[in-house]
C-alpha cells in the first residue's frame, strides 16, 4: 500500500470547528448600502454623459456631411459651363 494513502485511512477525522463569528458584524450593513449606491449613480451618470457625448458626435458628423455637400454642389455649379452656371448670390449682375 502507498504510504499517502495509509495515512489518509488511518487519520481519525476532525470536523471542523463550528464558526465563531457573529454574521451581524461581518455584513455590509448601511455603509456598504450607500457605497454600492453612490457607484450604482456614478455609472448612471456616465452613461447618460457618454450617451450625450456620442449623440453630439454623431449630429456634428451629419452636419459636416452636409456642409461638404453644399460645398461640392456649390462648387460643381460654379465650374458649369457659362450657359448651364448657376446664378451665384456673390454677383448679382450675372442673372
Amino acid at each position: 500500500m502507498h504510504p499517502l494513502t495509509w495515512i489518509a485511512t488511518n487519520t481519525p477525522f476532525v470536523p471542523s470547528p463550528s464558526p465563531t463569528v457573529n454574521p451581524d458584524n461581518v455584513t455590509p450593513g448601511v455603509a456598504g448600502f450607500i457605497a454600492i449606491a453612490v457607484i450604482a449613480l456614478a455609472v448612471v451618470f456616465l452613461l447618460v454623459d457618454m450617451l450625450r457625448r456620442i449623440r453630439r458626435g454623431r449630429y456634428r458628423s451629419e452636419i459636416a456631411e452636409q456642409l461638404d455637400a453644399e460645398a461640392s454642389a456649390e462648387n460643381e455649379g460654379l465650374n458649369a459651363p457659362d450657359g448651364d452656371a448657376a446664378v451665384s448670390p456673390e454677383d448679382p449682375a450675372k442673372g
